[in-house]
């Protein structure tokens, strides 16, 4: 028997209008006029997330990410936060990524159900320091990972996806990281979409991070991995590399293997016009994102009523149940909400006693 190829094998790929419109967004973005309140929010989240990875410097994940990375490769362009050392930018993504989530004092996004900066700011970084960038630039690439990176969960439905038990931590800051990159290394629409190619292939992350007792592997789903994978992702295309055209759409692609219930026209929803970035949040304390609220209600009891530790024999918490789960007796001391709560107690306790 005869085989034929069909006539619109000798075509050009099909690529899909969502596709088109995203690579297209993610290569103006470095030059197109963005609103001044969007670019200050982009100064408060590297600032913030810059301190993030100074601190975790000095944390075992940062510590242990330093001391991995110098074995791997030792010298190259890029920068270790906290650290006179350089690496390649993959590996200083990496280091950087999980030094930023090492404490639990970077930025979030609820909507998005992820921890964008941790993820993100170190592929700006990185990618500033490959290809040489004014600050203008780097802040608007800073800005559309925060699109990028939020639209993606959102595409995949954060609640399903976790559902799943895949990390939306994990897969927010990936997609974010890779396009930040490409917009700094001025990549071409073919590049961008070569570069989500390599980007999907990559997408991981699984929630078992729960159940780790050192912030460690926390640190690496939340920030290192999806940073290391990102510039990977770009640092590839970058030198070459080719991919599938579209690994959005068609045959086999990202949401067919993520989702039951993919939404992909948010992908391209409002872009240019909604900035991720204005919804962020940076925390106040060091400690899991829903904690935030109740560690501020307890210091506000305390403060207006002058309630002291020996005056409470129970004290009760409630969280939205998609969040307090998240929370709920972890292991990590500064994911878990009753640990939390209580140390803020007596600690705050002896400033009224």
């Amino acid at each position: 028997m005869t085989s034929h190829a069909s006539p619109q094998s000798a075509s050009k790929p099909l690529i899909s209008d969502d596709t088109r419109q995203l690579a297209s967004y993610i290569v103006a973005a470095g030059l197109q006029q963005t609103p001044e309140d969007v670019l200050e929010k982009a100064r408060h989240h590297l600032l913030d997330t810059l301190a993030a990875m100074v601190s975790g410097s000095r944390l075992r994940a940062g510590l242990l990410a330093t001391q991995y990375v110098m074995s791997m490769s030792g010298r190259g362009p890029c920068n270790i936060a906290g650290t006179r050392l350089q690496t390649s930018a993959v590996d200083a993504a990496l280091a950087n990524g999980m030094m930023a989530h090492g404490d639990e004092t970077d930025d979030s996004h609820l909507g998005g159900r992820f921890h964008p900066g941790c993820g993100i700011v170190p592929c700006v970084l990185a990618a500033a320091q490959l290809k040489p960038a004014n600050g203008l630039a780097l802040l608007r690439a800073l800005a559309l990972g925060y699109d990028i990176g939020t639209r993606f969960n959102l595409s995949l439905g954060p609640r399903k996806l976790y559902a799943g038990g895949h990390s939306t931590h994990s897969v927010g800051p990936l997609f974010g990281g890779a396009a930040a990159a490409a917009s700094l290394l001025q990549f071409n629409e073919e590049q961008v979409r070569y570069v989500l190619a390599y980007t999907v292939q990559q997408a991981s992350g699984v929630q078992c991070w729960s159940r780790d007792e050192h912030h460690v592997e926390k640190a690496f789903d939340f920030g290192g991995m999806p940073a290391r994978n990102a510039m990977a992702s770009a640092t590839m295309v970058n030198s070459g590399f080719t991919g599938v055209p579209d690994a959005l759409a068609g045959p086999n692609n990202f949401f067919s293997a993520f989702s039951t219930d993919p939404r992909t026209e948010e992908l391209i929803t409002e872009l240019g016009s909604r900035f991720e970035i204005r919804q962020a949040t940076i925390k106040k304390w060091c400690v899991g994102s829903p904690i935030q609220g109740a560690i501020d209600a307890v210091l506000a009891l305390m403060k207006d009523h002058q309630l002291t530790p020996s005056q409470v024999q129970k004290l009760v918490i409630e969280l939205p149940d998609d969040r307090c789960q998240l929370v709920n007796n972890r292991n990590m001391p500064n994911i878990n909400v009753q640990h939390l709560v209580a140390l803020t107690l007596v600690d705050g306790g002896l400033n009224f006693e």
